[in-house]
């Protein structure tokens, strides 16, 4: 009995003397990696406090700011995916439906940082589009065979000729994009893939030209921009909110606004919630008896998730439903037309 209790006893001892820890992830100072240790509770406490400060997203008086805190040799994805389901209703009230997919696939490399800026590698490496319509899917894909149908070779080969180039960026540790370069071997390709289906000279140029204003160093320093930097140079608090407005129309008498929340930060991600749209515009016209009358709105809401101790996104999930609405009247019977399109819209979505 003696034994036994004098065993009980030294177990106990061996229990209070052992330190109570606690598993936490920090930087590594020399390496710049994000590893797991396990510390005494005690300790736990300051190295979290330290590793918050060194984190891109971090807090100063109550204020959250966003840097990018990138490790050299590493490769950060940003694959961008779109769902549209469009169903249009008839004046006999019959319905048709129809859905599109994109999906563009890209990556960053982290070649080097000095003096404040990342020397970057923008990998681009796929590209697909999908329409589906009565049964029907329709797909081009640059990681699958070019496809049969003449139709959709063109743009087969174009897309395959876009992917598996790389363009150099230079970006601040702010998150601004300095420069972009590297896009007049990817043109050259773009022509000569474009040439093998459009022979006519002028249409061919005509090709080119329109690819280049849609894919150059303007179009991806607000591409990427609005995907990556998220908070505001001034900070924001928990709660707080903030907006950025873009022209909806050519002309900029619509305008489509994007309301940004700060929900919350900590576990190593920094989460807000997205909201805003196009608010309900109406427009009534009246020529030769025949009143025309037309409604728009669109919504958003979703969430956008951030790496804390990188800055990068992890991941977005954004909803979007666009309504039109038009009415041709004669004062004596109408006819409506409506369309209502759901959007999702993700980056870097979960496999």
């Amino acid at each position: 009995m003696k034994k036994i209790t004098a065993l009980a006893l030294l177990s106990i001892a061996v229990v209070s003397c052992k330190k109570e820890t606690k598993t936490i992830t920090k930087v590594d100072p020399e390496t710049g990696k994000t590893v797991t240790v396990e510390v005494p509770v005690e300790d736990s406490a300051k190295i979290e406090k330290t590793a918050a400060a060194a984190a891109a997203i971090k807090d100063s008086m109550g204020l959250y700011t966003q840097s990018f805190k990138l490790e050299v040799g590493k490769t950060y994805p940003l694959k961008t995916y779109q769902k549209d389901i469009q169903t249009m209703t008839a004046p006999d009230g019959k319905t048709q439906s129809g859905t599109s997919e994109s999906t563009d696939e890209m990556s960053f490399t982290v070649n080097k940082f000095e003096n404040g800026i990342y020397d970057i590698t923008i990998n681009l490496i796929g590209k697909r589009n999908a329409q589906s319509a009565n049964g029907k899917t329709v797909a081009v894909d640059t990681k699958s065979a070019e496809p049969a149908d003449e139709q959709l070779k063109m743009m087969w080969k174009v897309n395959k000729a876009l992917v598996g180039n790389k363009l150099n960026m230079k970006m601040g540790e702010d998150g601004k994009v300095i420069s972009i370069t590297g896009f007049d071997p990817v043109y050259s390709k773009i022509a000569a893939s474009a040439g093998s289906a459009i022979k006519d000279a002028k249409q061919k140029t005509a090709f080119v030209n329109s690819f280049k204003e849609s894919f150059n160093e303007k179009i991806l320093k607000e591409q990427f921009t609005k995907n990556l930097l998220l908070l505001p140079a001034k900070g924001v608090k928990i709660g707080d909110k903030w907006s950025q407005s873009e022209n909806a129309t050519p002309d900029g008498k619509i305008k489509l606004t994007t309301t940004y929340m700060l929900k919350s930060v900590g576990d190593g991600v920094a989460v807000i919630a997205v909201g805003g749209g196009i608010p309900k515009k109406s427009d009534k016209k009246t020529q030769e008896g025949i009143t025309r009358s037309m409604s728009s709105e669109l919504s958003q809401n979703g969430i956008i998730t951030l790496d804390q101790n990188t800055g990068w996104i992890k991941n977005q999930t954004i909803s979007v439903k666009t309504t039109q609405s038009e009415t041709l009247s004669d004062g004596k019977q109408s006819q409506t037309m409506k369309s209502v399109s759901n959007s999702t819209v993700e980056v870097n979505p979960a496999k």
